[in-house]
């Protein structure tokens, strides 16, 4: 599965046009975001990307969970959402 790492500074749009596209060639794309921010704008680009996704007659799930990172060295929790068709 397709991992895509998503931050408080990235733009929702860019991130739900590659939701789409790999929900369209994959079937299931997995986000890793850590922090409140980064969460924010990952929920943000899966709704837009629904809509991207809906005229296909593809309807998308968020299914969260936790998971350990590495960032600078330190073990950090991040979520992560995997999407995939209803």
């Amino acid at each position: 599965m397709e991992v895509l790492k998503v931050s408080a500074r990235s733009m929702p749009n860019s991130v739900a046009g590659a939701i789409a596209g790999v929900i369209r060639d994959r079937g299931a794309v997995e986000l890793q975001v850590v922090g409140a921010g980064a969460t924010n704008q990952a929920v943000k680009a899966t709704a837009i990307a629904r809509g991207y996704l809906a005229p296909m007659g593809i309807d998308i799930v968020i299914i969260p969970a936790f998971s350990s990172v590495e960032i600078d060295g330190e073990n950090r929790t991040a979520m992560k959402l995997i999407i995939e068709p209803r």
